[in-house]
């Protein structure tokens, strides 16, 4: 399922940090918004290691799940539409 994962948090550092893990996960579609392509375990486990990065009285991070049927019916501007990873590479 995709997950999108928006946030806003007013220290540079730990948003930083937050960005650079989140790179890890999926991919940048803004500056505080990442698309990610995840099984509900990995989802649940992104949640609880962010949970460990940001600080809950300062913060705000939402993490919203979109069904594969939605986003057969994403609409996009000046970007590709959300593509999951491709499942194996070729080495």
């Amino acid at each position: 399922m995709l997950i999108v994962v928006v946030y806003d948090i007013p220290n540079d550092k730990r948003r930083t940090k937050l960005a650079k893990f989140l790179e890890g996960y999926g991919q940048r579609i803004q500056l505080s918004v990442f698309e990610c392509f995840l099984s509900l375990e990995e989802m649940r486990q992104l949640y609880q290691q962010v949970k460990k990065r940001v600080k809950e009285s300062e913060d705000n991070v939402r993490f919203y799940w979109i069904s594969e049927e939605a986003v057969s019916r994403v609409l996009t501007i000046g970007s590709s539409e959300p593509q999951a990873p491709p499942k194996y590479y070729v080495v």
